[in-house]
């Protein structure tokens, strides 16, 4: 995809993500490799559901800026932080959605398989200890969790998701969002029946057959 269009596609995911509710006001931010020197990322102080294509920025492995009118994101030190530990990861996506933050601030992971479909997009999603944000110390928080997981949830603060594009990355958020959702309203009926491990085995073998050298953490259980 031309950097252009790529461009284009980081407003379109952050009015989406803006519109769905999981950010408000100028909260979140999106980042996407062009290659392993350059990153576009959305500028801090901007509100993802107002983004215009000329607002993006380019910066480098660094974070400084190669490009555009705008200062990078504050948080782009945590994107980077990531695509230096996965070569495989092509965009990050941090985001506030309201049930996953819920979870965030309970500090709660998602660890329990009750809907197939999140099974197979993400697994297990583990709680990354408080960090304040747009630190280095946030940044390497996420590490010992980076190499088995796509999806992550950041205590008292939100989520990240990762992806080989935007479009996967963006998937992810709200599959972790509908999922976080659907966990808490059958917390709130008092009775949940999570999937037969031979089921989520079964769901796990499928996603690693569709998706060779893709993460996916395999049945996990937390604390």
């Amino acid at each position: 995809m031309k950097e252009t269009e790529l461009k284009a596609l980081i407003c379109d995911i952050g009015k989406r993500i803006y519109t769905n509710g999981f950010v408000a006001a100028n909260d979140g931010n999106i980042t996407v490799k062009l290659n392993d020197r350059e990153y576009l990322t959305t500028p801090t102080g901007i509100s993802k559901g107002y983004l215009t294509p000329e607002m993006i920025v380019k910066v480098n492995d660094k974070g400084e800026t190669l490009e555009g009118e705008y200062r990078p994101s504050s948080e782009v030190k945590v994107h980077l932080r990531v695509y230096s530990e996965r070569e495989d990861v092509g965009a990050v996506v941090h985001a506030h959605p309201p049930y996953a933050t819920t979870f965030a601030v309970a500090h709660i992971p998602l660890d329990e398989y009750i809907l197939p479909e999140s099974v197979y997009a993400l697994g297990a999603v583990p709680i990354v200890p408080y960090a304040q944000p747009s630190t280095q110390e946030l940044a390497d928080g996420l590490i010992p969790y980076l190499q088995d997981y796509d999806a992550f949830i950041l205590e008292n603060h939100g989520t990240v998701t990762v992806g080989a594009d935007l479009i996967k990355a963006y998937y992810k958020t709200e599959t972790l969002e509908y999922n976080a959702k659907i966990t808490y309203l059958t917390k709130v009926l008092g009775k949940w029946n999570e999937l037969p491990q031979d089921e989520i085995e079964k769901l796990v073998a499928s996603y690693r057959a569709s998706n060779p050298g893709g993460k996916h953490p395999g049945y996990v259980k937390f604390g």
